[in-house]
């Protein structure tokens, strides 16, 4: 039998780590270049988005927000991605990717009023450079994909990123916006936030990949594989992939390892799935204990900072839920207007009946 006229990737890769769990610096040549301000703003949002995301899933339970995905656990792949980035720089989000979105500039309430289904939670305010978030899985690949082309055509240094989780790289959607973003040499990062499982089905029943990143050589895109738990990691592996996408390197595939400490929804069960023991070793990992010890062995944060910014978050959830909870309740008619500049006379005669 004759052999293959290419190589097939066999060779797992190892992906990228600047911390190690005890929160000393493994990888100096991979440090991110980042002030004491800018460290300690890190952890500032990292801690707030673990209370947010508590209180929010408090809130579900109350009936006061809808479909709620918690993030504790991600702390890392989130923050640190959109730290990375430049503020005319895009994000088009999945239904998970809150936490970057608000950091982004979409204020608090709004992405609450999105959770409940209002059309102002989409409303997004003028130079706030994020999309909706999609639901549809995969779909905001091609959104992204999308908006760099428009980047590029109009010679514009900016780059879009884009999120899914490991199920969202079996869908179609996935592989078209690679392959696009290949052949054209898009300013795009694709992250991948690869948590073990999509809702119930472990990633080995995804893919006989020997991992995500590895499916960027088909695309002929950069492929790199992080430790999504370590946000530093994270911060250089985006910054890097932004750059390159400014210079018209191209496309970057970014997979994130990384554990959602919670389920995949307030719908579902991990326990079902997961074992125990397995989320005790992935508990070694907390994005926040991790960096955490760093900081502290810098000088840079206490206990006491930390309970500082657990209050302030939870004071600002309150405030904003109830901002959310007191915008005026949606109507058809204001559902149809928001849709065109000049509503057409078809959906004027439709807003009359409703009316």
């Amino acid at each position: 039998m004759s052999k293959l006229p290419y190589e097939v990737q066999t060779e797992p890769v190892t992906p990228l780590s600047v911390l190690s769990l005890d929160g000393d610096v493994i990888n100096p040549d991979y440090m991110p270049e980042l002030t004491d301000d800018q460290l300690k703003e890190i952890m500032y949002r990292m801690v707030f988005t673990r209370t947010w995301d508590e209180r929010a899933v408090n809130l579900g339970r109350q009936g006061r927000l809808g479909f709620y995905a918690p993030v504790s656990g991600q702390e890392a792949s989130m923050v640190g991605s959109e730290y990375a980035l430049n503020k005319d720089d895009f994000i088009c989000p999945g239904y998970r990717d809150m936490p970057q979105i608000v950091w982004h500039g979409l204020p608090l309430y709004q992405a609450f009023l999105y959770s409940r289904g209002h059309q102002h939670g989409g409303q997004i305010p003028e130079g706030v450079n994020v999309l909706m978030p999609q639901i549809i899985i995969g779909a905001q690949i091609l959104h992204a994909t999308g908006v760099a082309m428009a980047f590029k055509k109009k010679g514009e240094k900016r780059v879009a990123i884009t999120y899914t989780g490991d199920g969202g790289s079996s869908e179609g959607d996935f592989y078209e916006g690679l392959n696009f973003a290949g052949v054209y040499k898009l300013p795009v990062i694709y992250a991948v936030q690869n948590n073990g499982y999509a809702i119930t089905t472990p990633f080995a029943k995804q893919t006989a990949s020997l991992s995500i990143a590895h499916k960027a050589v088909a695309a002929g895109i950069r492929g790199i594989q992080v430790d999504g738990m370590d946000v530093l990691a994270v911060i250089k592996a985006v910054r890097e992939a932004a750059e390159r996408g400014r210079n018209g390197e191209g496309a970057t595939l970014i997979e994130l390892l990384t554990y959602r400490f919670r389920p995949h929804s307030m719908a579902d069960d991990a326990t079902k799935y997961r074992t125990k023991e397995e989320e005790a070793e992935w508990a070694l990992k907390d994005p926040l204990i991790r960096f955490g010890k760093f900081l502290e062995k810098k000088g840079l944060w206490t206990e006491e900072d930390t309970n500082r910014v657990k209050e302030e978050a939870k004071a600002a959830v309150n405030e904003n839920i109830k901002k959310a909870e007191a915008v005026e309740k949606m109507t058809v008619a204001g559902l149809i207007d928001s849709m065109f500049e000049t509503t057409p006379k078809y959906l004027e005669e439709q807003k009359a009946d409703f009316q």
